[in-house]
């Protein structure tokens, strides 16, 4: 068990979810304003993604990044970014009996370059690698698609910019692929990895295979775990037992308990008083920076 932790929020993600809460942020202003309550709550790091104002629809628009982006680094609020590079690997079959040509309403394949393109311009201190290619979520024809060839272009070209590279981790097997960028040198010491579980066709969030995947970790790793829906907050407890740092947000869990939607804030605060209870020491922005040497670029 680990005695201090840091707590990222993860704010809106990239799923179907804005119609189900009207606490998850959509645009920008909302998006920004949402992570600057989860600072001010508890959270050293805030992990990024944005929405298409109109829709709700996940997106990888530049522009909506840099807005979300200079709107919390101008509110005086001090937090850890953490920017999504996970968009850009989505292909959706076309169907049992013709699974190709891709359906083009939902695929959205771009090469390394193009998906990193936010993360060039706005260089926040953090960045997520999704490790491997799987089925994501329940039913239909969507498959992440993130190839070896690809990860490894996107790891070098997100060393070169200073940026830490955060490595998602949704089953055992990609843990092969972490090892192997680390061993290749793509990735600086110390490894920042999060274990991703509960999520369809992935790792499920059972302890046994939580340990299994802590025992595969790469030396020196800091690492976090969170788990999906309503193990989010028991994930809370959980993680430090086994040495990991905590996640929560509304991309993973929409709920504070059965049948009251919850705020970013609220899941954070929720959070800081489970850690604070197991005598565990909530790390603000300036102690993860130490802890993961990162550069900052503003």
């Amino acid at each position: 068990m680990i005695t201090d932790a840091f707590i990222t929020c993860a704010v809106t993600g990239a799923g179907e979810t804005a119609g189900r809460s009207e606490h998850v942020p959509v645009t920008p202003e909302e998006i920004a304003d949402s992570a600057i309550e989860a600072a001010r709550a508890g959270a050293a790091v805030v992990h990024i993604h944005v929405r298409d104002p109109d829709t709700g629809r996940g997106t990888r628009d530049p522009a909506l990044f840099r807005a979300v982006v200079e709107r919390i680094r101008g509110s005086g609020v001090d937090a850890v970014l953490n920017l999504t590079a996970g968009m850009g690997g989505d292909l959706v079959l076309g169907g049992e009996d013709a699974p190709l040509p891709p359906d083009p309403a939902g695929t959205d394949m771009a090469g390394a370059s193009e998906r990193l393109a936010h993360v060039e311009e706005l260089l926040p201190e953090i960045c997520t690698l999704d490790c491997g290619t799987m089925n994501f979520a329940a039913g239909g024809d969507y498959i992440m698609a993130n190839t070896p060839a690809m990860l490894r272009a996107m790891a070098r070209r997100v060393k070169a910019l200073g940026v830490r590279p955060e490595l998602e981790v949704f089953d055992t097997g990609h843990l092969v692929l972490v090892n192997e960028l680390v061993q290749e040198g793509l990735i600086d010491d110390p490894p920042l990895i999060q274990l991703c579980m509960g999520i369809p066709y992935g790792a499920p969030d059972d302890l046994a295979t939580l340990l299994a995947m802590v025992a595969r970790l790469p030396r020196g790793a800091v690492f976090s775990a969170f788990a999906i829906g309503r193990m989010q907050l028991p994930y809370a407890a959980l993680a430090p037992v086994v040495g990991a740092n905590v996640r929560v947000g509304l991309e993973d869990n929409l709920y504070l308990h059965k049948g009251r939607l919850a705020t970013n804030a609220e899941l954070v605060e929720r959070a800081v008083g489970i850690l604070e209870r197991m005598n565990v020491r909530v790390l603000g922005p300036d102690a993860v920076r130490r802890k993961l040497a990162l550069r900052a670029h503003v």
